[in-house]
Formats: structure tokens, C-alpha cells, sequence
């Protein structure tokens, strides 16, 4: 298949992706539109996370009711979509990126009227060589950076086919990676990259700091790495600690149109539990404020959207087991309240969860 083929909208060939027909799912991914609309996307399909899995879009027009899809990204039982981010530009246009296995690319599709009562697709664009799974950040230059990573071999063969002419290709960069574009995304190009001992899946995202600094946070095997960049993404420290902690885990972390630093993640956690938003007011020096989402075990994979003055907040629960996709809507008044302050405020909202087999 071509890129230009994952992408599946007609109505009757969706039913063969509808929710009762999973046996599995996770690692999702938010974004609310200029109106409202939220959209949601996470990754499914066969019995666990290997080739012919599929990534299911859908959205929901009053935060209650989430359709069915109304996009699937399917590649064919040899290869894999996965690790789907959502993004919407300063234009308002949504975006839909999608990595691929065993091509090792990211490809992203995009809407430029996500509100549309019928969605116009364009693209694909393929945004670069490696797995994306979080959404891009605009420096105040108008650079924006997407966060592609090169697994670290051992990594890449725990999820695919991986042969020498793979190793050849990515090892001599294998990195948590900085992908440019200086045209709203228009052109790619590979900026720079960072390394570091006890490296993991990465998932990571980038942070501007007031003074101008990029930092970088990474997932690694002791919770939250960290590297910072002086030059806009070029060049990059050696990850080390952040000394923020994590089970190991994806997170999510942004800066706030408050100018206050968001960060979702596990805390006071015994493996991934206790899900938790945070705040910072000092620019990521330290985060003393914390909302708790969710004290379960398996609660995991956290993503978020911003509406207003709303947060809402996107994660996964037992993929195996409960197979529950669930939301959070916050202010930055609860999580300074540490509990729901905000009348329209809710907690483990589920959005999406497969039927038990009958």
C-alpha cells in the first residue's frame, strides 16, 4: 500500500473498525477545536501492539457522545500504524500524524476545517524518519519542532521487523530527535538530536523556557529525562535527570496560555498508577501543584487539549483488560485547589471501552 491509501473515511468500509470489533486498545491522543469539538485518536487492531495495527479517529460535538470513526489509518496486516498525535495550529487546522512500522516514518494528514459538519482531508506529508506520538511546539521564533525519535536497537527489534540494512540506516543517529520546519509546516528537515544512558521509548516533547532556552523531556527507565538546547533544536545536552520522576511512562507537558507549565504524570505512583495533573509557576523548577485524576492501577499514556480556560486531559486504562479510554475536563483552578473547583470539571469520563465478548 501507499501512504495516500492508509487513510480510510468511507462510511461502510469504517464499520469493519468499529469498537465492538477490537480486542485491544490504547495509547491515545487529544484535541479540541476553536468551537469545541473534541477529537480523539488512539491505536487498535489485531491482538497487541504488532504489525496490523490500525489508529481509529473519532470526535465528539458535546464532550458526552463520541461516534464511532470517522477515520481509520490502516496499512495492511504487514505493517503497523501506531503512536498517533493530534494537533491543531495557530490557523486552527487540525492536524493528524501517524507513525509507520516496519518504514519507520511519520506521515501526517491534516483538516483544515476540523468543525465542518463533513472533513476534508489533505495530505499525506511525510514529516520524517522515525515514531512520533506527541504534538509539535512553536518557539517564539515561529520554528516549529516535532519530536520524531530513533529507538535504540533494542527497542526497534521489541516491536518489528529489524535487519541490518534498518540498523544502518538510523543507528549512527539514534536520538531523541528535533524535526524542523521554519514554513508552518510546509518543508521537514532533520534539526538535531539528543542521547543519553537508560534511554527508553522517548516520547518526548519540547518546552521553551522564558529565557529562551529549548528543553527537551524524555521518557527513560528512571522516569523523566531532560536536555536542553541553546541554538532553537540544532544542538543538545546529554539527557540527564529531571528528577520528575514516572514509572517509565509517557507524559505530557506544556506551557500554558497563563504562562504556567502543565504536567501530567504519575504521582506518588507504584507503577502506573495515580495519574496526576501538575503546575508550575516557576518555569518548571518545581510543580506544587496536583489535582489527582486517577489512583487506579494501568491508568496510563496521558495526552492533552486546551479550549477556553479548560484542560482536558485524554489517557488510557487497562489496554487488556478494562480496554477503557477515559478523559478528564480541569481548570488550573482545581489543580490548584488540588479538587474540582469548576462546576463543568469532570474526572475518568469514559469515552470509548470495548464490550466484553459475548
Amino acid at each position: 500500500m501507499k501512504p495516500e491509501e492508509f487513510l480510510i473515511t468511507d462510511s461502510e468500509a469504517l464499520k469493519a473498525y468499529y469498537t465492538q470489533t477490537r480486542n485491544w486498545q490504547g495509547i491515545p491522543s487529544i484535541e479540541v477545536t476553536r468551537k469545541g469539538r473534541i477529537f480523539a485518536a488512539h491505536y487498535t487492531g489485531e491482538t497487541g501492539e504488532m504489525l496490523g495495527n490500525y489508529v481509529a479517529l473519532y470526535y465528539s460535538d458535546n464532550e458526552v457522545d463520541f461516534n464511532e470513526p470517522v477515520a481509520v489509518f490502516y496499512a495492511g496486516k504487514d505493517r503497523r500504524c501506531f503512536d498517533s498525535a493530534l494537533w491543531l495550529d495557530k490557523s486552527g487546522t487540525l492536524w493528524v500524524f501517524v507513525a509507520v512500522q516496519p518504514d519507520l516514518k511519520v506521515y501526517a494528514w491534516t483538516i483544515d476545517d476540523p468543525d465542518a459538519k463533513e472533513l476534508v482531508w489533505s495530505g499525506p506529508r511525510e514529516v520524517g524518519d522515525g515514531v512520533m506520538m506527541n504534538k509539535p511546539t512553536v518557539l517564539s521564533s515561529g520554528r516549529i519542532l516535532f519530536p520524531l525519535a530513533v529507538w535504540p536497537d533494542d527497542r526497534l527489534r521489541q516491536f518489528q521487523p529489524f535487519g541490518p540494512a534498518m540498523a544502518d540506516k538510523f543507528s549512527p543517529r539514534s536520538a531523541a530527535c528535533a524535526v524542523a520546519s521554519d514554513d508552518g509546516g510546509n518543508r521537514f528537515y532533520f534539526l538535531g538530536g539528543a542521547t543519553g544512558i537508560n534511554r527508553s521509548f522517548d516520547e518526548h516533547l519540547f518546552l521553551e523556557l522564558k529565557d529562551g532556552t529549548v528543553a527537551m523531556f524524555t521518557r527513560t527507565t528512571y522516569g523523566i529525562g531532560i536536555s536542553h538546547s541553546r541554538d532553537g533544536g540544532k544542538t543538545w545536552e546529554e539527557i540527564e535527570d529531571s528528577h520528575l520522576g514516572g514509572p517509565d511512562s509517557r507524559f505530557h507537558i506544556r506551557r500554558l496560555p497563563s504562562g504556567r507549565i502543565l504536567l501530567v504524570n504519575h504521582n506518588k505512583y507504584n507503577g502506573r498508577t495515580r495519574l496526576a495533573a501538575m503546575l508550575s509557576e516557576d518555569d518548571g523548577k518545581t510543580f506544587p501543584y496536583c489535582l489527582l485524576l486517577d489512583e487506579r492501577r494501568d491508568v496510563s499514556y496521558p495526552d492533552a487539549g486546551l479550549h477556553g480556560g479548560a484542560i482536558h486531559i485524554v489517557y488510557d486504562r487497562e489496554r487488556y483488560g478494562a480496554k477503557e479510554i477515559l478523559m478528564a475536563r480541569v481548570t488550573e483552578d482545581d489543580i490548584i485547589a488540588g479538587s474540582l473547583t469548576d462546576k463543568n470539571s469532570y474526572l475518568k469520563r469514559v469515552i470509548n471501552k470495548i464490550p466484553e465478548k459475548k
